[in-house]
């Protein structure tokens, strides 16, 4: 028999929804309260000290951000970060109710609502809530174990395949160097994880590691960010400004997408790089730094010298050590133990009791081709996790459907198609909502707005 115990706080502008709630919620739990709208949400918060609040996606507000709840789900963890949020969509919006999992709600329910799942995942969220308040519950949901492989957050995943065994050996014996190290491969495929990975190994792994997303930064700020800045350089510079270069200082630079530096640009950081020293924007003083320089990108950078569109010296300069990161697709015994991982992460994330995979799933995931490579694989797991039901995630919870790139397409022409479906899909998904869209695809607002630019989004 289930406890009363707990407080359900209901904001839902359906009258005939919060009636059925009322009804039903307390034959479970110990209080029940229901509004019509979140306008009161916060004085109704502070009075009634909910567990978990069942919010609505969406109210007729003013509130302008492309949906309320969204924006409600943010102000309430902000508010009031040990209460849990339970998300409640109708099925048009499931794609926002992902997105609103992934900014901290715990759960979604897509009406019309089975009443035994409601109260599970109330009752899942209100043993969570309580328990982070010190408050004890006679019956939280067990935690989920998974026998899957050891994988620390962040960490390279080095498989089976001969090129990662050989990458691996390569870094062995260049990480205790303070060699330069370019690393290429289409998008998604670690890039940034193994220049963490080099760090961490080398000599210089207790210093700073800083990275520069160089595709984001304006030509205007370019020399600001990296070099840095003397207070009066410029109308806002109030203060001395220390570039990335000096923040890298004894430890590791890694400018992530360098083949997207515009050309006049590039002599500037070549200056840098030769030198070993910047000066300030405004300034006159040559300072030191002692860095170890890592580079990548997706690009083709011999192809981008031979337009005429990458310096050939500073290619060679940054070319010292090259470690081409291969395709996921060229991986494929790599493929399900990466996501059995990534299974177990978002399983524990986002609160299900998940056992593994069907057989079904595991030939989809091993037939598709994962133009996206390791970044679509995770984001298709933790989609197919949010959206499953039953103790096994199957084949339909992936949702791997529609046409695949032919084989022979080039890396560049590859990274461009898959670059501008997930960003058509990151909006979709999100209604629209840019800040929304990049966080989803894990890169900056200034990146993302580049990328719409490029594709005439």
């Amino acid at each position: 028999m289930v406890s009363k115990i707990g407080k359900i706080l209901v904001v839902d502008d359906n009258q005939g929804i919060r009636r059925a709630l009322e009804l039903l919620l307390p034959l479970h739990f110990a209080e029940v309260k229901t509004i019509p709208s979140p306008s009161t949400l916060v004085s109704t918060l502070e009075q009634f000290r909910p567990d978990v609040v069942l919010l609505d996606m969406n109210f007729y507000t003013s509130i302008n951000t492309g949906n309320e709840g969204l924006y409600w789900a943010g102000e309430l963890k902000k508010m009031a970060p040990e209460v849990e949020v339970v998300l409640f969509t109708a099925y048009a919006d499931i794609a926002l109710a992902v997105e609103g999992m992934k900014r901290g709600a715990f759960d979604f329910i897509v009406k019309p609502w089975d009443n035994e799942k409601l109260v599970a995942t109330l009752t899942a969220a209100r043993d969570k809530a309580m328990k982070a308040m010190g408050r004890d519950s006679s019956n939280s949901a067990p935690r989920m174990t998974v026998g899957l492989p050891e994988q620390s957050e962040g960490s390279m995943f080095w498989g089976t395949s001969p090129a990662m065994k050989n990458i691996r050996k390569t870094l062995d014996k260049i990480a205790p160097t303070d060699a330069t190290v370019l690393i290429t491969g289409e998008n998604g495929t670690g890039k940034d994880v193994l220049a963490r990975e080099i760090h961490a190994h080398s000599l210089r792994s207790e210093k700073p590691m800083v990275a520069v997303d160089a595709g984001a930064i304006t030509e205007t700020l370019f020399e600001s960010e990296l070099f840095g800045h003397v207070k009066g350089a410029f109308t806002d510079a109030h203060t001395d400004h220390m570039g990335k270069f000096e923040q890298a200082d004894g430890g590791t630079l890694f400018l992530d997408e360098i083949g997207n530096i515009p050309l006049h640009l590039q002599a500037k950081l070549l200056r840098a790089i030769q030198s070993r020293s910047v000066v300030r924007v405004g300034g006159s003083k040559a300072i030191p730094v002692n860095i170890r320089l890592i580079c990548a990108t997706n690009m083709d950078l011999e192809a981008l010298v031979r337009e005429g569109r990458f310096r050939e010296d500073l290619y060679y300069r940054i070319n010292t050590v090259h470690i081409p990161l291969p395709p996921l697709r060229e991986r494929k015994d790599d493929i399900i133990p990466l996501a059995q991982i990534f299974l177990e992460k978002f399983a524990r994330k986002y609160h299900r009791m998940l056992t593994g995979m069907s057989d079904k799933a595991v030939d989809t995931l091993k037939e598709y081709r994962w133009s996206g490579n390791i970044r679509e694989l995770q984001n298709c797991i933790e989609k197919a996790v949010i959206l499953s039901e039953g103790t096994t995630l199957s084949e339909k919870d992936l949702q791997l459907e529609g046409p695949v790139k032919p084989a022979g397409t080039t890396i560049r022409a590859v990274n461009d198609y898959e670059e501008e479906r997930q960003i058509r899909d990151a909006m979709e998904r999100t209604g629209g909502n840019i800040s929304a869209a990049a966080k989803m695809l894990g890169v900056s607002r200034p990146t993302f707005y580049a990328k719409l630019k490029k594709f005439g989004l």
